[in-house]
């Protein structure tokens, strides 16, 4: 039986590809689309192909009543937490594709999703490659105690660090060696410039023209340093595999997932 999906933000950058990706896919039924801005409309044609006989609704209280397992998410910081505890009280599972949640956000979707038995998945970014990325970070943190984080994003985008960068410094945080680096503390100056503090390691976030999306982490050991990097390209097309991957295995367990990679094995 088809696993029947739900996706806010259906018409944005990401959330049309996945929208388009649901519709092709055989094991998937897209059950709702949620886009304010083409509200009414039919989302085959608001996606610029053939009707697809799903009306495009405002909110996913509405897509909700047509019934789903699961709603994926790619709409903005400001709803994301909130459309995911909507979908969590009506017992459907949640695939967040948006950033800009808190670790506490997440403990509290975490623990509805509990008190509702249902699954929750998150990632801070849904492609292979930057999934590798924080796989290999993790790896390296390990063994070499100096690590901070810088992410680059375009001079628009509406949060900072990124999802992906913030996830990175949350997992590296809980396996990272003490650092030997002068803490930020202990500095004179304008101490700002050393960036943010997630959890045990510091984010440095730009904000310029030009970049789509990068995540770098930078480890550092007397006489030698280590950089891992990921580089998004300009379309949406990377996230779309792994996304669809977490709306096929976010049912398996109760409560909350991180990092795509713990699907990958």
């Amino acid at each position: 039986m088809a696993i029947r999906v739900i996706v806010a933000g259906a018409t944005g950058w990401t959330g049309s590809a996945v929208a388009k990706a649901v519709l092709a896919a055989e094991d998937l039924m897209l059950a709702g689309a949620v886009a304010r801005s083409s509200a009414g409309r039919d989302i085959g044609e608001a996606l610029g192909g053939a009707p697809a006989g799903v009306a495009v609704v405002a909110t996913v209280e509405e897509a909700l009543r047509a019934g789903a397992d699961v709603l994926v998410d790619y709409t903005a910081p400001q709803a994301v937490k909130a459309n995911a505890l909507t979908a969590i009280s009506a017992g459907v599972a949640v695939v967040v594709g948006t950033s800009g949640l808190s670790a506490d956000d997440y403990a509290e979707i975490d623990k509805a999703a509990r008190a509702n038995n249902v699954g929750v998945f998150a990632a801070g970014n849904y492609s292979i490659t930057a999934t590798l990325m924080t796989k290999f970070a993790l790896m390296a943190a390990r063994y070499v105690a100096d690590v901070e984080v810088i992410d680059y994003a375009s001079g628009g985008k509406p949060d900072t660090p990124s999802g992906t960068a913030r996830e990175l410094a949350e997992r590296l945080s809980t396996l990272r060696k003490p650092a030997t680096s002068k803490p930020v503390s202990e500095l004179g100056g304008v101490r700002e410039t050393r960036g943010g503090a997630i959890g045990a390691v510091q984010v440095h976030s730009l904000r310029l023209p030009g970049y789509v999306l990068s995540c770098e982490a930078q480890f550092g050991a007397p006489g030698e340093r280590l950089l891992i990097r990921h580089d998004a390209g300009s379309d949406a097309a990377p996230y779309v595999a792994g996304t669809l991957l977490a709306v096929r295995r976010v049912r398996d367990e109760v409560g909350l997932r991180r990092g795509l990679d713990l699907l990958f094995d």
